[in-house]
C-alpha cells in the first residue's frame, strides 16, 4: 500500500465516521453502547469536529512530496491513532464501551500501524 492510499482510506473513514459524529452524537455513540449526556454530546462534536480537521488534513496531503512537513504530517497522525488505540481498549475494558467497540481499535490499529511503517520506512 502506498502512502496515498493510507491517506485516502482515511480521509474517507473520517468522513463516514465524522459526519455522524459530528450531526447525530447521541445515536451514533448508542451504536457502541454509550448514552451520552449535554457534556457528553459537546465532547462528541467536538471528536467529530477533530475528524473533520482529520478528514482535511488527509485528504490534502495525499499528494504531498517527500518532506520534513509530509514527515511531521505522518508522525502526527500516528500518534493520533496509536492514542486511539489506548483510549478504546480502555473505553472497552472499563464497560464504556460495548463489543462494537473493537471495530473502532481494529480501525486505529490499522491506521497506526500504516503510519508506523511509514515513518520508518526509509525513502
Amino acid at each position: 500500500m502506498t502512502l496515498k492510499n493510507l491517506l485516502i482510506i482515511k480521509a474517507l473513514v473520517c468522513l463516514f465516521i465524522g459526519i455522524p459524529v459530528l450531526l447525530f452524537p447521541e445515536f451514533t455513540y448508542s451504536l457502541f453502547g454509550t448514552a451520552l449526556a449535554a457534556g457528553g454530546t459537546f465532547a462528541a462534536r467536538q471528536y467529530g469536529a477533530s475528524m473533520m480537521g482529520n478528514l482535511m488534513l488527509t485528504w490534502f496531503a495525499r499528494n504531498a512530496q517527500q518532506s520534513d512537513p509530509r514527515r511531521a504530517i505522518i508522525l502526527a497522525l500516528f500518534v493520533y491513532d496509536a492514542v486511539g488505540v489506548v483510549i478504546t481498549l480502555i473505553a472497552i475494558m472499563s464497560g464504556a464501551l460495548n463489543p462494537m467497540g473493537w471495530l473502532i481499535v481494529g480501525l486505529y490499529l490499522f491506521f497506526a500501524l500504516g503510519f508506523g511503517y511509514f515513518l520508518l520506512k526509509k525513502s
